[in-house]
């Protein structure tokens, strides 16, 4: 139904009458709305003089108009609106969403007068937006991670997040036919992280606070840091590490011993060849109830004494240093004694080499002879028989008188 050149020419004779006079109406607002439900849009005061035309506006587009005994409903509100004759209140009923907006009575009076006012139609605001998440511990591989949502107020759409970025669904990630829940299985740990979502309508939106997701997982990747190779008598540190989710905790064992040691690193203070062997580092997760181990092989070289049976480089030097100190010592007092002769010399005689050590006497050099072969007559020693086998000594002074001569060696001697 097409509106007439009449209600045209109203109109038209309306704003003609507005640039010359005009005056407000009130009409209180924002009026909330919830789709589905009703509203009613109510001048609080009236005009004092009779009214020509009456109009209403949603925007830009006209619900009704007309004088009051032959108003016009447009089709698109025709069994959404009523409107009464006495309060000029419009009703607007079966809500929906885009109904939201501003709202204009138009009168026009019959002393050539025209009042305006304006109101506005919002959904109710959103309110108590959260979201609940799982409480239970949740393990990689084996957990689903459930959320929902609720808040009040009239919601049009729900957008869920993670870390402030939006979050689609995916083969693991599914969302309700509302929105207003998710479900993640199985949880991955990419999963961790913050969740939150907001709910909106025409009127507000509201986000709620972030609810922070943690998976568990590990341990795995163990590794031991250190040395390989190391000297005698060195301090060495082995560090253990691993990717959990919580932290790991450590133990350590010694050649498949437990050494008590419950930290993520394994300290020798000083090395020895006892210290050589397998370290086995192993990393636990008390919430997966799993554990994982890594080996390490440490070589303690060197040589000598020590706790380990050998001793170290500085030592070995110390030894060699203190003897060559003892035996300069030794051969410098065997000079000494020898030069104040506290040591005798050992002489040889003119004939042949001496059979044995002077005495130490106040009397001159004494030479032995074997005179086994010689004669003697008056003081002149002769040759004597020289097939004799036996042997005899005399003590032989120059420029002397021959003494006794000593003991023979197996045999008197003979006169």
């Amino acid at each position: 139904m097409m509106i007439s050149r009449g209600l045209y020419g109203t109109l038209w004779i309306l704003s003609c009458f507005g640039l010359f006079l005009s005056e407000d109406l009130q009409i209180s607002g924002p009026t909330n709305g919830a789709v589905g439900g009703s509203v009613v849009f109510a001048p609080d005061n009236l005009p004092n003089t009779s009214i020509i035309t009456v109009q209403w506006h949603f925007g830009s587009t006209v619900i009704l108009t007309g004088p009051l005994d032959s108003l016009i409903i447009v089709p698109a509100y025709r069994d959404r609106v009523s409107f009464d004759r006495n309060t000029f209140a419009l009703e607007l009923w079966n809500l929906r969403l885009e109904d939201s907006g501003i709202y204009r009575l138009t009168v026009l009076t019959s002393a050539g007068g025209q009042l305006t006012g304006e109101t506005s139609l919002v959904f109710e605001n959103i309110t108590n937006v959260r979201v609940i998440g799982p409480e239970e511990s949740l393990i990689e591989a084996e957990s689903s991670a459930n959320f929902s949502s609720e808040g009040t107020g009239i919601i049009t759409s729900v957008q869920w997040m993670k870390d402030n970025r939006p979050l689609s669904p995916s083969n693991s990630i599914i969302f309700s036919s509302d929105h207003r829940s998710v479900s993640i299985s199985p949880v991955q740990r990419s999963d961790s992280g913050e969740y939150q979502c907001t709910y909106r309508n025409p009127a507000s939106s509201q986000t709620a606070k972030p609810v922070r997701l943690i998976i568990n997982y590990g341990p795995e990747d163990v590794s031991v840091k250190g040395e390989d190779v190391v000297d005698l008598g060195v301090r060495v540190s082995l560090s253990c590490s691993a990717n959990s989710e919580p932290a790991a905790s450590f133990s350590w064992k010694f050649n498949e011993t437990d050494t008590n040691v419950t930290t993520d690193t394994f300290t020798i203070n000083e090395t020895d060849f006892t210290h050589s062997g397998d370290y086995i580092c192993t990393a636990s997760n008390n919430v997966t109830k799993r554990n994982a181990s890594h080996k390490h092989t440490l070589t303690v070289k060197g040589g000598g004494g020590g706790r380990g049976g050998g001793l170290s480089s500085g030592a070995i030097a110390g030894i060699v240093i203190g003897v060559l100190v003892a035996v300069a010592g030794i051969c410098g007092l065997t000079v000494y004694l020898t030069k104040t002769k506290k040591i005798p010399k050992i002489n040889l005689g003119q004939h042949g080499p001496a059979r044995g050590a002077a005495q130490s006497r106040q009397e001159p050099d004494l030479n032995y002879a074997d005179i086994s072969h010689f004669q003697k007559a008056g003081e002149r020693v002769n040759l004597g028989n020289t097939s004799e086998s036996s042997t005899e000594y005399a003590e032989v002074k120059p420029g002397g008188k021959s003494r006794a001569p000593p003991p023979p060696y197996g045999h008197q001697v003979r006169t």
